[in-house]
Order: structure tokens, then C-alpha cells, then sequence
């Protein structure tokens, strides 16, 4: 009662002229607020039940979001970004929110609840009368989607990892809908929340590496159709990104001991693909030509090799990023350099350390933090060198392509 008091009061002000236009529509909001926070409160004040209470919180999502979607909504819809429309769809996913934790209580409710959401603000996004709504409703229904696919594994009692296969239809959908909307305001909200989604399914399917390596297979699936977009190219770059982590993943659990037997029929054909793209087009990045192919090979013989105590592998290993990083240095290309000299160091790292703890066991224990101190100083009275040094290799890698 006190709340609809209160918001009486400011319907009673917003309608006089004495305060000002100034404050019409901060009364307008509170008075809206106020009347959402009196009837969000009525289950608990009478004690209402379950079923009850989730129809009055449904009913409490939809009828602030249809104020929210009228483009003139108080005088101020959200087509112009007023305030007012804006109140009414915070009240509109607050009540959303609420309501879908409530209902998970049952499973017939929670299914019921979420697909009523789930069209409520799919409604929102392609008709909402401005650009804030659509672009806003959109991830909330994505959002909405990813958690009845949630709800269908649970129903289906399947495990973690089998339920991120489920979940994984959300972002592969929302990516469909996106491409089909493109130039529309819900396109990159729906990307986004996609992405995010993905994100869950990934998750999910960390307990198992071999569905893990399918997930983001395809993961990088759904992002390579993306970047078939003319203007989302730079999406390929995270669709290589996973794919080559998927084929890690699945070496990582067939438990294979020579990746290279697998890697190498990868890095062979794309570098070759790179070098003929570098041909057709000479402004193209080192990494979209050759970064693929490398890491796919690299990386998975870098842990094999610091997992091996034989010297055949790392000496070759060795050898093929010193061949690689001077290969980058030579024709000026960043990605050979950078992942040539990062394998080549990581691989001397290994090769060494043995040997560098033997030397310092073997010194005075006073030695090394006097030696530690003595670079410190060294560093410190050249530091403007080595700022002018670390700034130059900057700028020279950022030259290079």
C-alpha cells in the first residue's frame, strides 16, 4: 500500500505543470517502478501459491515489455531512448530473471515459464518500436533459448559434456538469424550473445575431451560460416583459432605420443594454401596464411617434447623453429618470427633447465641474488636504452606482416 501511495502521488505530479517538464518523466519512471515493485510484491503479502505467483511474474514481464515496445510510450518510447520506455523494460527482465529462477522449482513450470519468456521477447526483438529494445531483447533471448536448451538436457538427464552438444544448437542458430537480419540492429546482439552461449556449451564439455574437441569443432564451424560474411571477416580468425584447438584437444585425448604423424598433413597443404594466397594477394597477414599451419603443428610438438627425454625430438624440433624464425626474420613476416621464436625458446628452456639448476646448486647461495642484484643495476642505469630497444623491436615487429 505504501508503494502505491507513493506512486499515486507521482501520477498525481507528472500530470501537474507547476513543477516543470523537467520533471515529468522522472515521475512518470518512479511512478512506473513503484507500481511494478506493489504487484511483484502481492504472492508474498497474501500468500498466494506457486502457479499463482508465476502467472502474476509472467504477467509482470510482458506488460511492462509491451509499454517498452510502444515507440511512444509515455511520450518518450524507446525509439528516442526515454526514459520512461527504458524503466519499462528494466522492469520487463527483472521480472524475467525472477520468474525463470522461480520456476525452475518444477519441471513443467520451468519449461512453460521459459517458452513463454522466450516468445515475449523474440516478439520484442523484431518488432520492438525502436533501436534500444530489439538490440536488448535480443541477447535476452538468446539468453532465455540457451536455458531451455538447458532445461531439455536436465528433463533428459544427460550429462554435462552431452548437454553442451544441445546448447551448442543456440549459437548455431543465432548465427543463422544474424546473417538473415544483417543490417537490422539485433544483428551484432545476437552475434554476440551467440558467442556467449558457445562459451556456456564449452564449459559444459570440459569434463570430456573427446566431446570437448567436437564442441569446438564445431565452434569454429559456426564461426568460419560467419566469416563468410563479407563484413565479418575478421571472424575467421577465431574460427582457426578453434578449430586448431579442437584437433589438440583430440590428440590430447586418443593419447597420441607422435602429434606430428597428424599435424603435419594438416601444416603441409596450408602452408602451401598460404603461400598462394600470400602470391595472389601480398598485403595479406602472415598470420591468416601461415598462423593456422604453424600453430597446428608447433604447440602440440612443444608438449611432446617437454614430455620426451629423448634428444631426438627436441633437436629437431629445435631446428625446424630456428628454420622458421629466421625464415620470418628474412622476409619480414610477423607470424613466423613470433611462433618460431616462442617454439625455439620454450624448446631451449627444456634443454637447459637441467643444467642451469646444476650450475646453481653448485654456487654459494650468496651468488645468485648478487648477480640478480648486479642486473638489476644494470638495467636500471640503461633503462632509457632499454626502453628506446623494447620500443624499436615494437615498432618493428608492428612493420612487418
Amino acid at each position: 500500500m505504501v508503494l502505491l501511495t507513493v506512486a499515486a502521488v507521482l501520477a498525481a505530479a507528472r500530470r501537474r505543470t507547476s513543477p516543470g517538464p523537467a520533471w515529468r518523466d522522472p515521475a512518470a519512471c518512479g511512478a512506473l517502478a513503484l507500481t511494478w515493485a506493489a504487484a511483484y510484491s502481492v504472492p508474498a503479502a497474501l500468500d498466494l501459491g506457486h502457479p499463482v505467483a508465476l502467472a502474476l511474474y509472467v504477467l509482470l514481464a510482458a506488460a511492462p515489455l509491451a509499454l517498452a515496445v510502444r515507440p511512444t510510450a509515455a511520450g518518450a518510447g524507446l525509439a528516442t531512448g526515454g526514459p520512461f520506455a527504458l524503466t519499462a523494460f528494466g522492469c520487463a527482465l527483472a521480472a524475467a530473471v525472477s520468474v525463470s529462477l522461480l520456476s525452475l522449482a518444477a519441471q513443467l513450470p520451468t519449461f512453460a515459464v521459459l517458452g513463454v519468456l522466450l516468445g515475449l521477447f523474440a516478439t520484442a526483438a523484431a518488432l520492438g518500436g525502436g533501436p534500444v529494445v530489439p538490440a536488448a531483447s535480443a541477447p535476452a533471448a538468446v539468453a532465455l533459448a540457451t536455458g531451455l536448451s538447458g532445461a531439455g538436457a536436465a528433463s533428459l538427464e544427460l550429462p554435462a559434456h552431452r548437454a553442451a552438444l544441445l546448447v551448442l544448437a543456440v549459437p548455431a542458430l543465432a548465427a543463422v538469424l544474424a546473417a538473415r537480419v544483417r543490417g537490422h540492429v539485433t544483428a551484432l546482439p545476437l552475434e554476440v550473445s551467440g558467442a556467449a552461449a558457445a562459451l556456456v556449451a564449452i564449459a559444459l564439455a570440459t569434463g570430456d575431451a573427446p566431446t570437448l574437441a567436437l564442441v569446438l569443432a564445431l565452434c569454429g564451424v559456426i564461426a568460419a560460416g560467419t566469416a563468410v560474411r563479407a563484413d565479418r571477416r575478421p571472424v575467421g580468425y577465431a574460427a582457426a583459432v578453434l578449430l586448431v584447438l579442437a584437433t589438440w584437444v583430440r590428440l590430447g585425448a586418443s593419447d597420441v605420443a607422435t602429434p606430428e604423424a597428424y599435424t603435419l598433413p594438416v601444416t603441409v597443404p596450408a602452408l602451401v594454401i598460404g603461400v598462394l594466397r600470400r602470391r595472389r594477394d601480398p598485403r595479406a597477414s602472415s598470420w591468416t596464411a601461415y598462423g593456422p599451419g604453424l600453430a597446428a603443428t608447433l604447440l602440440p610438438s612443444v608438449l611432446a617434447a617437454w614430455g620426451d627425454g629423448h634428444w631426438l625430438r627436441p633437436l629437431l624440433l629445435g631446428a625446424a623453429a630456428l628454420a622458421v624464425t629466421l625464415t620470418g626474420a628474412r622476409h619480414r613476416l610477423q607470424a613466423l618470427l613470433v611462433l618460431g621464436s616462442t617454439a625455439l625458446a620454450l624448446v631451449a628452456l627444456h634443454e637447459l633447465a637441467p643444467y642451469v639448476v646444476q650450475v646453481v646448486g653448485a654456487l654459494p647461495r650468496w651468488l645468485p641474488p648478487a648477480l640478480a642484484g648486479l642486473l638489476l643495476l644494470a638495467v636500471g642505469a640503461t633503462y632509457e636504452q632499454r626502453l628506446r630497444d623494447a620500443r624499436r623491436l615494437r615498432d618493428t615487429l608492428g612493420r612487418m606482416r
